[in-house]
């Protein structure tokens, strides 16, 4: 066996023992983010708490894509599908839009990259780019 080939599996192991301790941070702030929106729906119904609670949820929503990437991740072969890294941005996207939505001209632009990233998505599913 040649030095490389060892070098390589002690960097593959470093890098799967890593994204499973990120997976299990992801998970314990995927379940605080759940109670505080249990929270929340609990404790007050106002206007502005629904807003935060719809912006706690699309939060949530972006750990529970981080999480499922690391899981497709190990059922895949240690391959990260690009499609979900662009999931992931359109999630982040919407969730900008949700907290920040005070100019026009940065609404239209985040619009056009959710626009741009969805034809990204469209074109890499039916050039099948992904193994």
């Amino acid at each position: 066996m040649k030095w490389t080939d060892v070098f390589t599996a002690l960097i593959r192991g470093m890098l799967n023992i890593s994204l499973c301790f990120v997976g299990l941070i992801l998970t314990i702030f995927l379940l605080r983010e759940g109670s505080y929106m249990a929270a929340m729906l609990y404790n007050n119904t106002s206007e502005k708490s629904s807003y935060d609670l719809i912006e706690a949820l699309v939060t949530y929503f972006l750990f529970f894509e981080f999480v499922a990437l690391i899981v497709v991740y190990f059922k895949s072969g240690c391959h990260f599908p690009l499609r979900y890294f662009i999931y992931i941005a359109i999630t982040a996207i919407i969730r900008l839009l949700i907290v920040d939505h005070s100019s026009a001209q940065d609404t239209i632009l985040y619009c056009a990259s959710i626009f741009i990233l969805s034809t990204i998505l469209l074109f890499t599913k039916s050039k099948k780019i992904e193994p």
